[in-house]
């Protein structure tokens, strides 16, 4: 009976010690990625305001190019929602809002994942000038993960999973929009 005991006060110090441990681990995450595109901001945000161009430059939509995508609303306008399905697990299921513009300066989406899993998160595109035919384009995502989901976050590097993908998105955004112009 001893032995039981001890093997029960040991299987319940082993599952304690990472739930306290998620009590002090932040829960918020973000990211941000800067890249400057040589354009004026004019143009780039209005390129950019366009929600259906993210199908020319965003890493994820180029991972499956057989996802099925639907459109709700008016492109570029508060509302407007592009939709999309896969059977590629790295893509899943889900939805982007426009959630709000600031005109020639921000874009705040909700993006709204189903499949492989459900959750709600906040992303946005800012445009800035930095001179009269450069515009620092930035692209952001916010979340949180609740207790004690959090504890993943010391394993998962949000910065390097999300950062690498807006990196190549934000490239292929330069690209498109540099080489427009020749």
């Amino acid at each position: 009976m001893k032995t039981l005991k001890k093997i029960l006060i040991v299987i319940g110090i082993i599952i304690a010690i990472p739930l306290v441990a998620a009590l002090f681990i932040k829960q918020d995450y973000a990211v941000e990625e800067e890249i400057i595109i040589n354009a004026p901001k004019s143009e780039v945000f209005a390129y950019i305001k366009q929600l259906k161009n993210q199908d020319h430059f965003s890493k994820w939509a180029s991972i499956d190019p057989n996802m099925k995508k639907t459109y709700t609303g008016t492109d570029g306008q508060v509302g407007f929602i592009s939709a999309w399905e896969s059977e590629d697990e790295n893509v899943g299921a889900g939805e982007q809002e426009i959630i709000n513009i600031t005109e020639g300066e921000r874009i705040d989406f909700e993006l709204r994942f189903f499949k492989p899993f459900q959750s709600t998160e906040a992303a946005y595109m800012i445009t800035e000038n930095v001179a009269q035919n450069q515009t620092k384009v930035k692209w952001g995502f916010t979340g949180r993960s609740r207790y004690p989901s959090n504890l993943f976050l010391i394993f998962m590097d949000f910065e390097k999973m999300v950062g690498d993908d807006f990196q190549t998105g934000l490239q292929n955004l330069k690209n498109i929009l540099e080489n427009s112009k020749q």
